[in-house]
């Protein structure tokens, strides 16, 4: 046999197989996806690491053709919190595990959640998060352009500050209260006599540190990542006022963009990030008010008698914003609380 005979024929077939073979590779890379999602907080804390879990469950489940690519300390908007639901919904940002309260400026029915002593217990949030007042706050956020997939949890928001211990309404006369950028917050801590003053929580941290302001709130995982006692926050209080939900979304057009694969992925892999990251920072919460302690903190907790005397001085803020939020969905909450 005459094997140069064949040498060219053969060539043509190797050199064939790789061109399908790199055609493929192509295809393949060309088809993989990846999403931006941003979050206020980094993977050291509770937040952070539920933005982490989704990203992880959907290359996990979509075997790599689709990815999240995290962006923590709100990177994407440069660092203001509030400006992180206009971006997604512009499509600056895919998606996000975000907050009730920085998205509430657009999204005014979620200051529902931020109603000062609405929801008294983690059984309340998950009521009104599973219920029909659960069900109008996602219509609302999908109505403006975003699409909701699943609830996460920030925690009950205490509040901590540098002068002395907080156990009634009178004790917050004049303070310097670091808020975020809602109205309400602004409304709340007036209506308490304090002195509110909006910042972003990169501003947070250095104004604490030069006594710019006094004191500030947010959840007991915040509060101990953060070290925030070692800014002269020694006098914490716990009081419950109000639970920052998170919510995982996506931008209405890229979700629309999908395939129903990819959104049955993208949805279930955020339904289980969120049920991980709430049940996560739940159990972590006796743990981490133990290492306060041991820090030198002190800890104030509220009787009922205490507890009634701020729902009292802040009767005058649901008044106000009851109507901004929507009597209906406020009445809907109510009712899921209480089972009906």
């Amino acid at each position: 046999m005459n094997s140069s005979r064949y040498l060219p024929r053969l060539t043509a077939a190797l050199a064939g197989v790789a061109v399908v073979s790199l055609s493929l590779s192509v295809s393949s890379s060309v088809q993989a996806r990846e999403l931006s999602v941003s979050t206020v907080l980094s993977d050291a804390f509770p937040w952070g690491q539920a933005a982490e879990k989704w990203a992880e469950l959907v290359a996990e489940r979509s075997d790599g053709e689709l990815t999240l690519r995290v962006y923590p300390n709100s990177q994407l908007v440069n660092g203001d919190q509030t400006r992180e639901f206009s971006a997604m919904r512009s499509g600056l940002i895919d998606a996000a595990v975000g907050s009730t309260i920085n998205w509430s400026p657009q999204v005014p029915e979620l200051n529902l959640f931020s109603l000062p002593f609405f929801m008294p217990d983690v059984e309340a949030v998950d009521a009104v998060t599973g219920g029909a007042a659960g069900e109008s706050v996602f219509a609302a956020i999908e109505s403006r352009g975003v699409v909701p997939l699943a609830w996460g949890e920030n925690g009950f928001r205490q509040l901590s500050n540098s002068q002395g211990p907080i156990d009634a309404p009178e004790d917050l006369e004049g303070l310097k209260i670091r808020v975020v950028g809602s109205p309400l917050f602004q409304d709340t801590f007036t209506a308490l006599g304090a002195n509110p003053t909006q910042m972003s929580w990169a501003d947070a941290k250095p104004a604490l540190t030069t006594g710019a302001v006094d004191g500030q709130e947010n959840p007991l995982s915040v509060f101990d990542v953060a070290r925030i006692d070692q800014v002269g926050q020694e006098y914490l209080t716990l009081w419950n006022y109000m639970n920052d939900p998170l919510v995982f979304a996506v931008n209405q057009q890229v979700w629309d963009s999908l395939s129903a694969e990819e959104r049955t992925v993208l949805r279930e892999a955020a339904e289980e990030a969120g049920a991980w990251e709430i049940a996560m920072t739940r159990e972590q919460e006796p743990e981490r008010l133990a290492a306060i302690k041991e820090r030198g903190v002190t800890v104030t907790e509220l009787d009922e008698a205490q507890h009634q005397a701020f729902v009292e001085a802040t009767e005058s803020v649901h008044d106000e914003w009851v109507p901004r939020i929507g009597s209906e969905i406020v009445e809907a909450a109510r009712a899921d609380m209480q089972g009906e």
